[in-house]
């Protein structure tokens, strides 16, 4: 399955941005969705996760601000990111994992001050 994220761009500290993950086929079998984030010079690291019956997991550095979601029916998961920081600032990854792993190609998210 090949993944597509969309929704990345420029905002302001303090302001929102929702990334959205389009799967080219059926989500249902994979055992989680995911969300990485990975600055320069930094490893890959995962930031939020759904389970195929909803059970969510944040990093303990978007905890409390951001929102994974998923629609199976659309075949698509979304990280809704609200009181962005600079920090928060990188490239962003979907993924889906299973029996298998898909990964998109990523998308980048600058805040800015």
């Amino acid at each position: 399955v090949d993944l597509v994220e969309s929704g990345g761009g420029l905002v302001q500290a303090g302001g929102s941005l929702k990334l959205s993950c389009a799967a080219s086929g059926s989500i249902g079998s994979f055992a989680a969705l995911t969300w990485s984030r990975q600055v320069p010079g930094q490893p890959r690291l995962m930031i939020a996760s759904i389970s195929t019956i909803g059970h969510t997991w944040y990093a303990e550095s978007v905890s409390g601000r951001f929102t994974i979601s998923r629609d199976d029916a659309l075949d698509t998961w979304s990280l809704e990111m609200n009181q962005l920081k600079i920090e928060d600032t990188g490239m962003y990854y979907c993924a889906a994992r299973g029996v298998g792993e898909a990964w998109g190609q990523g998308i980048q998210v600058t805040v800015s001050t």
